[in-house]
């Protein structure tokens, strides 16, 4: 049905140029060049290198001020979806602002995001669908969530 309403209102030539237009509508990127470590999550809490290191492959893109973008985020509109994602990613938790929640937000995310690893939501399956790095073994997951125990048997 909707390849016969594209078929009768659109022609190939116009489908075209509209993909064409749609490459000069580019959202804003998500990266902070002048990053500011004091607010991160590993500075408030300090973490091992390796938790850090797989946080950051694994979270950051979506839940910090700077994202890696891949290639394909130079075409519309699959950078607007991207965009989208990570913005949404940020209002719900991001790591390089993390002290600037309260301690109550804080406590909460912390726990938040236990559950959300604990019950394998965390890290989409669509992101590391494309991104391989992302993918967490159980072992490195159990990593993050003793470090989260820990951090919450402190605060």
């Amino acid at each position: 049905m909707l390849k016969s309403k594209i078929a009768q209102g659109f022609s190939p030539g116009m489908l075209l140029a509209i993909f064409v237009v749609i490459q000069f509508f580019r959202p804003a990127k998500n990266q902070d060049s002048q990053q500011d470590a004091t607010q991160d999550i590993a500075t408030i809490y300090p973490m091992p290198d390796s938790v850090q290191h797989m946080m950051q492959l694994a979270c950051y893109d979506c839940h910090s001020n700077h994202t890696r973008y891949p290639w394909y985020a130079e075409i519309q509109p699959v950078g607007w979806l991207l965009n989208k994602h990570v913005q949404e990613g940020r209002q719900e938790l991001n790591f390089q602002e993390y002290g600037k929640y309260s301690f109550r937000r804080q406590r909460n995310k912390l726990k938040r995001m236990k559950e959300q690893i604990t019950a394998g939501k965390m890290p989409l399956s669509s992101y590391t669908l494309l991104h391989p790095e992302a993918r967490l073994t159980p072992a490195q997951k159990q990593a993050i969530l003793t470090w989260i125990d820990s951090t919450l048997t402190k605060i």
